[in-house]
């Protein structure tokens, strides 16, 4: 371990091998932290499990109380998988539900200033850009981009593959493989780019846009928009997982 002579770290936290804690961060009494792990000066933790290989930039906050009026104070957590990047100044706060946990995957990449409310769950390889504000039990599937300073009502899901434009404001749920913007956020297209890169093929790639142009180049509604996808696109696993976060929404759609 490599700890600066000025962290403040409570005898009981679990600190793994090869660990790296910068000047002036304090580390409280309900924390895990995995191996390899190296945490930034001014960095403050408590109630939270952060996995192995992750990198914690200065300043960042983590383990806060829940900013919800009807938080009554009790035990509750945060999980952090691996291999995540947190940068500057990143607040994520913990579950507002007694021995329930905010939830971040491996792999992620969450920039600076964002904020993660109380009971989200992230998913793994997502990329959260700097200023994007995430209310409380928001879901964000694999593989999702939100561009800057967005801002994401309370119980909304965003589709894995998806991706939101910079300083939109999405209060419905985001459909996978979509590239969603604006002020409320419309749909715009498929994600092309982020299918390329993740290597989904052309064939698949054609059958999305059917799909996209019968929701939202059509004069069908949801639920005639379906039943037509359902007859005369190829059914493949992308189009089906799509159809069925449609078909499983709670909030609707962006439409």
């Amino acid at each position: 371990m490599n700890i600066h002579e000025t962290a403040i770290i409570h005898e009981k936290a679990k600190i793994g091998k090869g660990v790296k804690i910068g000047p002036f961060t304090v580390i409280g009494e309900h924390v895990i932290i995995g191996d390899n792990t190296e945490i930034g000066s001014h960095v403050y933790l408590n109630w939270i499990e952060i996995a192995s290989d992750c990198k914690i930039s200065q300043g960042v906050i983590s383990g806060g109380s829940p900013q919800a009026l009807k938080y009554k104070d009790c035990p509750s957590f945060i999980k952090i998988g691996s291999n995540n990047i947190i940068r500057e100044f990143v607040t994520i706060h913990r579950s507002m539900m007694e021995n329930n946990a905010t939830v971040v995957g491996d792999g992620n990449y969450i920039m600076a200033y964002a904020h993660i409310a109380h009971d989200c769950k992230i998913g793994n390889e997502t990329i959260i850009t700097s200023y994007t504000g995430l209310s409380g039990h928001v879901i964000v599937e694999d593989k999702a981009v939100i561009g800057g300073a967005a801002g994401i009502h309370q119980f909304v899901r965003i589709g894995r593959l998806s991706m939101i434009g910079g300083m939109s404001r999405v209060v419905k749920d985001v459909p996978p493989y979509f590239l969603v913007e604006g002020n409320p956020a419309e749909p715009r297209g498929l994600n092309v780019v982020g299918l390329r890169r993740n290597q989904i093929p052309p064939d698949i790639r054609d059958n999305l846009k059917r799909v996209f142009k019968l929701l939202y180049q059509s004069d069908l509604n949801t639920s005639q928009a379906i039943e037509n996808i359902k007859k005369e696109v190829t059914w493949g696993e992308e189009v089906k997982y799509l159809v069925e976060f449609i078909e499983r929404s709670q909030r609707g759609v962006i439409k």
